[in-house]
Formats: C-alpha cells, structure tokens, sequence
C-alpha cells in the first residue's frame, strides 16, 4: 500500500506514500535508481512501524529495459521474522 500510494495522494495523511511515482517517465539510469531505493526506505521508515527495514536494493532487466525490480528485506517486530518483497516497477511506462 505505501508504494502504491503517491505522496500527497491522501488528503487527510498528504506525507503517507513514496515518491517512485514522481520519477515513472525517468530514464532508467544509476542516478533514478538511487532515488526510487532512498524513496522507498525513507517511505516504510516513516509509514510502516511494524517493520525494521534490513536492505532495499533495485536493479534492471537487460530484456525489459523500463522494469526495475526492488526487493526489500524487512524483519516483523512482533515475531522477528525476517522475510522479503519483490516489487516489480516499471519506469518510463508510456512508451
């Protein structure tokens, strides 16, 4: 839900959300990447305290050149478990 949701996208809660939607018609380069793994650590960071966030990485597919693929790797508080998200992304979708 919180990569779903764009920032200022709900009104009652405008800093809920992550900012890899402001970066969708960027080229897929090392500098967007960095920005889309920073906006989503600062983004569970903030919105998701049930969650340690452990590592956000992103990389690109040499067949698929606008899908970024983001795993997260995060421990649940309540339980310490350590489990893991893949999130398909792609950049530059109106191509």
């Amino acid at each position: 839900m919180i990569l779903s949701t764009a920032k200022g996208e709900r009104l009652m809660q405008p800093r809920f959300g992550c900012g890899i939607h402001d970066v969708v018609f960027s080229p897929n380069n090392p500098a967007v990447i960095t920005v889309v793994v920073d906006s989503i650590r600062k983004a569970l960071i903030n919105d998701e305290p049930r969650i340690d966030v452990l590592n956000v990485d992103a990389e690109t597919n040499e067949q698929q050149q606008n899908l970024l693929v983001i795993r997260i790797n995060y421990r649940v508080r309540s339980n310490n478990t350590i489990e893991n998200l893949v999130y398909p992304y792609y950049i530059t979708e109106g191509r």
